[in-house]
């Protein structure tokens, strides 16, 4: 499926990139969210890379009264287990892949390629990463969960079992549910991806400590 490109805010660590992080937003965001947190994720030692921090559609969200607003796909209800987007999760995978491959033609390998999100951002990177048939280097997901469970087992592909998956939670979250986040991170625990699972006490947010962890594994994935 071709999809055309998002719109995309781009940060480079230093000239000519080696490596690229395509960090997805939270609903009604967009991509100047998450810029700020680079300079604090310490990365002065690894290869250079290219931050990709593309803006979602803005769509109608019936959860929030049909308001529209930036995001990856409808929700209905936060429950876990609510009826799902399948349609709109599909269209934006159909549109992070498409991010993926304009880096392959800049001459970034997808090994090279960290795929990050928060919340709906997190269900996406997820989504997506688990389905690509190619190898990434990593995937960093916060405070979301795993979308469309019930094929998963049937969809996800084997090339990134060996992948080190992020996946990190607050314990206060009112939003994503904490358990829905644990459920999910079992889901690919048990289907043999390899993932981490860290807790913060914190709610639907990103916290000092978390940035830290955070820029600690991109060091290691991107070395």
């Amino acid at each position: 499926m071709n999809a055309p490109l998002l719109d995309c805010l781009e940060i480079e660590t230093a000239p000519n990139p080696s490596h690229a992080v395509i960090w997805l937003h939270g609903l009604g965001a967009d991509g100047h969210d998450f810029a700020p947190i680079v300079p604090e994720l310490r990365l002065a030692a690894t290869p250079a890379v290219r931050f990709v921090f593309p803006h979602a559609p803005v769509r109608p969200v019936t959860l929030n009264n049909g308001m529209a607003m930036r995001a990856w796909y409808d929700i209905t209800l936060l429950a876990s287990g609510a009826r799902e987007d399948a349609g709109g999760i599909r269209e934006s995978e159909a549109a992070v892949r498409a991010l993926i491959a304009r880096e392959n033609q800049r001459g970034i390998a997808t090994d090279h390629i960290v795929l990050a999100g928060f919340s709906q951002g997190c269900a996406m990177t997820l989504h997506t990463g688990t389905r690509l048939e190619q190898k990434l280097a990593g995937m960093i997901a916060l405070s979301g969960y795993l979308p469309l469970a019930d094929s998963f087992a049937a969809e996800h592909s084997q090339a990134n079992l060996n992948t080190p998956i992020f996946m990190a939670h607050g314990v206060f979250d009112p939003v994503v549910q904490f358990a829905h986040g644990q459920a999910s991170q079992r889901i690919l625990a048990e289907a043999g991806f390899d993932v981490s699972w860290k807790t913060y006490p914190m709610p639907h947010s990103v916290c000092p400590e978390e940035i830290t962890d955070i820029g600690a594994y991109l060091r290691q994935v991107l070395a």
